[in-house]
């Protein structure tokens, strides 16, 4: 985001054209014309605002300016009224002809090209190494924002585009009914091409496709859990499809459902009751969304989130770049150049489900510090084919639930499937243990919840508050087939 008071067409070309190169692949940036910041680069309100009666020929000037470009490149415009300011919003993505260069002195008689990128928030010329780097993007287009030949504008939903803009409440959800598939997919960036033959993105249809996978095998996330350990013969396994943040937010719903436990410790001497998780969602939700912005989707593995008693796993396709050092990696600190899906973060960022400036792995090494689990893993190899983070569980939660194990079987007992016959829907505990005919609550857990719990065939809706009073308990999926195979 850059901020100028006023238009002067200099520095603003300058800075279009060092969006349009996107020398980090973060997707392009913004300029906000008429608007002052100050020292901290922070907006100043009310904002400097441009004369009403000149926008027409900031416009028509700005047209010119940008066909000095090469090659030519038009940011898309919007003109907005803030506190009774008029403004010019520009919105310069990624180009797809990189690299660009511009007139230094867009006014000078004798203009001389140079070739601008973004160093943190500046435009900078990018001279040496930093132009010879730049020179060596031409025609790379992240794959996310490349043109998918093979399929049609037709190919996304309308229904699932607005439905992103009303989430991200976006202005644009107003005007989205009227439009045509290929305006709206313009607007959002999600449709290019010539106006006689406009292509979908891939980044559209990974998000405003219901079945991607069509277009990009492989596109899933596999939960799997094994209640006897990864080497054990039984596991259950859950597949979720679907556009790319449904997609994400249903696995990660299903995992903190399911597999995600609570131990409330009390201390005779302290007030306050120790609270700690077997694995905390937070850095469960980074390491997922992690796998869904950086893996290749030109490969045909899924991710693979592999869950047992001992650790989280999981797993996607390729590895880091390998200009990141695993070393750095494991320490926090390690900053990638390259994006391979500039676009997937930017949509994610919108959906709040990432942060996109490398902030992923410090926040999962620092929840887990505040959880007292032990330190997380990342593990690629040499040729960076795949990429690993391991979710240790916490030792105290670890030790509980065996001890828990030991009062139980993990088979399924009688009392187990009595009780898993009994639930409808979703029940409380009272309910459950008056349709069963048992009056002593102590032992309706020990013999019946926490071992049908400890199957996986049954889940609390409430798993972070388990003595919640509006604690209900319900049949996993695996618990629904489990008893389909016993009809």
């Amino acid at each position: 985001m850059e901020y100028k008071a006023g238009w002067n067409p200099d520095p603003v070309v300058r800075s279009i054209c060092a969006f349009a190169n996107d020398f980090e692949n973060l997707g392009g940036g913004y300029l906000v014309l008429g608007q002052d910041c100050d020292a901290n680069g922070q907006p100043v309100f009310p904002p400097e605002g441009l004369p009403g009666h000149q926008l027409d020929k900031i416009q028509q000037e700005l047209l010119a300016c940008c066909q000095l470009i090469q090659p030519p490149y038009f940011p898309t415009l919007s003109l907005e009224r803030i506190e009774g300011r008029h403004l010019i919003i520009l919105w310069a993505p990624g180009g797809q002809t990189r690299p660009y260069k511009a007139p230094a002195a867009v006014t000078a008689r004798h203009k001389s090209w140079h070739y601008y990128v973004r160093r943190y928030s500046s435009t900078v010329e990018a001279k040496g190494e930093l132009e010879q780097e730049l020179l060596s993007l031409t025609a790379k287009v992240p794959f996310d924002d490349r043109f998918r030949q093979s399929a049609r504008v037709d190919d996304l939903s309308p229904a699932l585009m607005q439905a992103f803009l009303r989430e991200v409440g976006s202005e644009l959800q107003d005007d989205a009914p009227a439009l045509s598939v290929e305006a709206l997919g313009r607007q959002m960036n999600v449709v290019g091409g010539a106006s006689e033959s406009p292509m979908p993105k891939n980044i559209g249809l990974l998000f405003f496709n219901a079945t991607p996978e069509q277009f990009f095998p492989g596109t899933q996330i596999d939960v799997v859990w094994f209640p006897d350990g990864a080497g054990g013969d039984r596991f259950v396994e859950k597949i979720f499809t679907g556009p790319l943040g449904r997609m994400t937010r249903e696995a990660l719903d299903y995992i903190q459902r399911n597999y995600l436990h609570e131990t409330v410790i009390k201390h005779p001497q302290r007030a306050e009751a120790q609270r700690i998780v077997n694995f905390p969602y937070a850095a469960i939700e980074e390491a997922v969304v992690n796998a869904v912005y950086h893996r290749s989707y030109e490969e045909r593995e899924p991710i693979e989130v592999r869950i047992s008693h001992d650790e989280l796993v999981v797993f996607s396709f390729p590895g880091p770049d390998r200009s990141i050092r695993l070393a750095d990696l494991q320490a926090g600190r390690a900053v990638s150049r390259r994006y391979r899906n500039r676009r997937i973060g930017e949509f994610l960022k919108e959906l709040d489900l990432t942060e996109g400036r490398a902030t992923g792995i410090p926040k999962i090494l620092k929840v887990m510090a505040a959880n007292g689990s032990p330190l997380s893993v990342f593990e690629s190899d040499d040729e960076r084919t795949a990429f690993v983070i391991r979710l240790p569980v916490h030792v105290l939660a670890q030790r509980l639930t065996a001890e828990v194990t030991m009062e139980v079987t993990m088979e399924v007992t009688m009392e187990v499937e009595k009780l898993l016959r009994a639930v409808r829907g979703e029940m409380s505990r009272q309910a459950l243990q008056s349709a069963l005919g048992l009056k002593n609550a102590d032992y309706f857990r020990k013999a019946y919840v926490l071992p049908a719990i400890a199957t996986g065939y049954l889940e609390m809706t409430l798993p972070a508050q388990p003595k919640s009073r509006l604690q209900r308990y319900r049949l996993t999926d695996a618990g629904r087939a489990w008893l389909q195979t016993r009809i």
